[in-house]
């Protein structure tokens, strides 16, 4: 039979005499280091909760930034408007009837919902809106005449400014859906989204209009504010947000990604039989742009050709590399030495390096753009021979 002793421990007691001082200060230091373990414990988590907390505000805070109206506070907005026009209350009751029916009832945009019940009572929205209804170039037009310099600028500054904005939203949406980004761009540029009915809008259209002209900082701006409350929009403009954040995210001047988005904008205002200045600039624009890569491709196969030439000593190869460069310096005279040495340049490259060159340029960029790229570098080749 085994002793109870033998399975566990002897415990003090006044037979064995009082605990020596370092058992005391052992079992002291134990308990210290319990109860400091304890405490730290307790701080950490009272500052992970402190933060969460504080996580938690930011968050709220951000997605304060703007937030969708219910049909009764747009209603409420409409009234309003309607009554610093000085509309009697029962058109106001009856307009209010029906913006609030149709968007319920007929499920109706908010924003064609109230441009269809004011523009019966204020002229000047009528006027806009009609103009808008004839063809593209009439729509244009009306962007256009939402000019400090127009007359028809005074009549839509007038009107309350909740009103004002919510047309200008409307107005600024109809141009971005025909591409008519440049007459979009002013007339919706200056919008408050928290003025407007629909403030959703407002982002997604002013921000596919700066992604469409190229305006990465402030595409980003809008796009990324209008996500910050994606549940409050609609699901085609917060997936499509996500989408064109992504895709200008990463653009960079003067690369291959931004000589094509230029192309595209090019190939959009021909598309609208627009043949003036601007269109001129963006040609002259992708010329130089594309020009400018040249330049870097051929410096970087004329240092190929002298390290080559160094290590092998012949260096009769890098003479049309030489020619080329040195054209870069401004020359003098009426004629763009610019352009000048373009051609030369390009002509004098051996064809296979010339062939390489066109290869860098185009690789990443769609087959029509390549094509179109190599047919007008293949026409400097001819002219420079």
């Amino acid at each position: 039979m085994v002793s109870p002793n033998t399975s566990r421990p002897a415990l003090p007691s006044a037979a064995s005499g009082p605990l020596r001082p370092s058992a005391v200060g052992a079992q002291s230091a134990r308990q210290t280091t319990v109860h400091r373990g304890i405490l730290a414990l307790f701080v950490w988590c009272s500052m992970a909760v402190a933060a969460t907390v504080a996580c938690g505000a930011d968050v709220l805070e951000r997605r304060a930034s703007w937030q969708a109206y219910n049909v009764e506070t747009m209603s409420r907005m409409l009234r309003s408007s309607l009554d610093e026009l000085g509309t009697v209350p029962e058109r106001m009751d009856q307009a209010s009837d029906e913006f609030i029916s149709a968007i319920e009832k007929e499920d109706t945009d908010p924003l064609d919902a109230l441009v269809a019940t004011i523009r019966v009572i204020v002229p000047s929205v009528e006027k806009l809106v009609s103009s808008t209804q004839k063809s593209l170039d009439s729509l244009a037009a009306a962007g256009a005449s939402i000019d400090p310099n127009t007359s028809a600028y005074g009549e839509i500054e007038s009107l309350p400014k909740t009103m004002r904005m919510s047309v200008r939203t409307w107005l600024g949406r109809e141009l971005v859906r025909n591409r008519l980004y440049d007459e979009a761009l002013p007339v919706i540029a200056e919008v408050d989204p928290t003025e407007s009915i629909d403030p959703a809008a407002v982002l997604f259209y002013r921000g596919a209009c700066y992604h469409a002209m190229l305006m990465k900082k402030e595409a980003l701006a809008d796009l990324r504010r209008l996500l910050e409350n994606e549940d409050d929009c609609p699901v085609r403009f917060s997936r499509t947000a996500t989408m064109m954040v992504a895709d200008i995210k990463p653009l960079k001047e003067d690369s291959l990604d931004e000589i094509s988005r230029i192309m595209t904008d090019v190939t959009r205002r021909l598309d609208l039989g627009r043949s003036d200045e601007e269109v001129k600039k963006r040609e002259q624009e992708i010329i130089d742009k594309l020009t400018k890569l040249i330049d870097k491709i051929e410096e970087q196969q004329q240092q190929q050709q002298q390290s080559s030439s160094g290590q092998g000593g012949q260096g009769g190869q890098g003479a049309p590399m030489n020619d080329s460069q040195a054209g870069g310096a401004s020359g003098k005279g009426d004629v763009d030495p610019k352009k000048m040495k373009d051609r030369d340049g390009w002509g004098n490259l051996p064809p296979a390096e010339r062939n390489e060159a066109l290869q860098q340029i185009s690789r990443d960029l769609p087959t029509h753009y390549r094509e179109a790229i190599e047919a007008y570098f293949r026409k400097l080749a001819t002219e420079g021979q």
